[in-house]
């Protein structure tokens, strides 16, 4: 009995073949399961961040920000160029402002 079983076909490739489906449902349920728990977990902020950032978000006024361009004199701004990667950046924008102050 034990080796006519040993030698069907659907003993030998159909029921791994279905356990290999059933099971995989099930673990891949599972993987899925904990990529959207990680998702969720980075998802939250702390909540004096969130409460501070929703206050700038609704602060904000298009007629304020106006206002404060409006004040802002852009005839008599400098380019400053900023540091190249092997540059070291205080240094180099030291050395700019430095110029820039001599120049004017």
């Amino acid at each position: 009995m034990w080796t006519k079983i040993q030698k069907s076909k659907t003993a030998r490739y159909g029921i791994p073949m279905l356990l290999l489906i059933v099971g995989g449902s099930f673990g891949l349920r599972e993987f899925t399961q904990i990529r959207y728990d990680a998702q969720k977990i980075k998802k939250k902020m702390d909540p004096a961040l969130e409460a501070k950032l929703n206050l700038q978000k609704q602060s904000v006024i298009l007629e304020e920000e106006f206002e404060k361009l409006k004040e802002v004199n852009l005839d008599t701004w400098k380019n400053i160029r900023g540091p190249r990667p092997w540059e070291d950046s205080k240094q180099h924008q030291d050395q700019e402002r430095a110029r820039l102050s001599k120049g004017s």
